[in-house]
């Protein structure tokens, strides 16, 4: 891994100010529009463009890097990022953030595209696995920093979306600068979604709802916190929790995953997360349970997205890898929009419980579907297991795919 490391650090690097960036601006929306006298369902709106225009870049960012190449992509596309930031206290209309929030995510979406091409590019098939942890570990670290980056200023101030966009701006130099020679992408096999789901049901049944249940989590945690009563340094290490504890368990539920019918993991997973559910909408604004919620929660939500992908891969073939991890991030995506809309509406006419609401729904949903098609389908043998390759929740189409054939390449019976 030190290798991987010294080998790619400036995009890692990059990646790091990217993931800060983002982070903060999601937390930093939902206090400011609390402090701009913003409704909960008009927040809810705003958190979900983000989404939105997250799956349009992820679609379209290969065929605008194949156009005009890696750099102009990058450079164009982090600079409107920045800019936006900085256009956020300017203009105090939930409408206007409504626009800046799509324009974000598809700016988002396509740099990390852009950024997570270089890095593949920068891998051998012997370190990409290493190369995939890696970069889950700066998506996370990068997301649980900026939490606390949110209390350096007053959240009716500038300064705290002057930081997003420097950190942004800065993330230019070090991919940019990379002597890393730019790939290229290649054009992908079509498949539709009725394919996809003929092949995995349970991997697109169970793509659509953690959208809705993560997005939730992503896009409204701040909004809860403000609707609870929480200060800006509870929220920050509230929001935080969700991330950790991703962190703690991703690999343990790996190595299970291996080993295991992974539908029963999945139920027994997003068990755990409507446990979490139902203890965020009982305990009120007591803090320290209101922790403990979030840490079941996050620490099931973003391993079963890397679960549901090994349980999908385990019956597809290295040629339909490509065009499979498209049909998953859309199906994810389609999710991830009404997931934001569904809970800020519910917020607005049952209170900030209804948050831990939507979120423990859709995992029960989840389980309820996961015990079904035990039922009437056998898990795969464990010759035709691939192995578990950790990705976090808000990837792009490459790093699906990137993880797909990394576990293929790997089946569990060669550890």
């Amino acid at each position: 891994m030190l290798q991987v490391f010294s080998s790619a650090w400036p995009l890692l690097l990059g990646l790091l100010l990217l993931m800060v960036g983002n982070g903060m601006q999601g937390t930093l929306l939902g206090l400011r529009g609390a402090y701009e006298g913003f409704g909960t369902f008009e927040m809810s709106i705003v958190m979900s463009a983000y989404f939105l225009g997250f799956l349009g870049g992820s679609r379209m960012a290969p065929e605008m890097i194949r156009r005009v190449g890696h750099v102009r992509v990058f450079a164009a596309l982090a600079s409107m990022v920045s800019a936006v930031l900085i256009l956020y206290p300017a203009i105090a209309d939930p409408w206007a953030w409504t626009v800046g929030r799509v324009a974000i995510g598809f700016c988002f979406s396509a740099v990390y595209v852009t950024a997570e091409s270089w890095l593949n590019n920068t891998t051998t098939n012997e370190t990409r696995g290493q190369a995939l942890s890696l970069y889950m570990l700066v998506q996370i670290f990068g997301l649980v920093a900026a939490q606390g980056l949110v209390n350096v200023s007053d959240v009716g101030g500038y300064l705290l979306f002057v930081i997003p966009s420097v950190l942004v701006s800065l993330s230019f130099a070090p991919i940019l600068l990379s002597i890393n020679p730019t790939p290229a992408f290649d054009r992908t096999k079509p498949m539709t979604l009725r394919q996809l789901y003929n092949i995995s049901p349970l991997g697109c049944v169970g793509m659509f709802l953690l959208g809705g249940a993560f997005a939730a989590q992503f896009g409204m945690a701040s909004v809860f916190g403000t609707e609870a009563g929480l200060n800006t340094a509870q929220i920050s290490v509230f929001i935080s929790v969700f991330f950790a504890a991703a962190l703690v368990v991703q690999f343990p539920i790996g190595w299970l995953s291996d080993r295991m019918d992974r539908r029963l993991l999945i139920v027994v997973l997003a068990t755990i997360g409507v446990l979490g559910a139902i203890l965020g909408m009982l305990v009120g604004n007591h803090f320290v349970l209101l922790l403990v919620s979030a840490s079941l929660i996050g620490g099931v939500t973003n391993p079963l997205y890397a679960l549901l992908l090994a349980y999908t891969n385990d019956y597809l073939e290295t040629e339909d890898m490509a065009a499979a991890s498209g049909g998953l991030v859309f199906i994810n995506g389609f999710g991830a929009i009404a997931g934001p809309v569904i809970t800020g509406w519910l917020m607005s006419q049952f209170g900030p419980n209804a948050f831990f609401l939507i979120i423990g729904v859709l995992l029960a949903a989840l389980v309820g579907y996961a015990a079904y098609r035990m039922t009437v389908r056998s898990a795969p043998s464990r010759e035709d297991y691939n192995s578990y390759a950790p990705v976090y929740a808000t990837a792009t189409q490459l790093a699906v795919e990137t993880a797909l054939e990394e576990s293929h390449a790997n089946p569990v019976e060669e550890k």
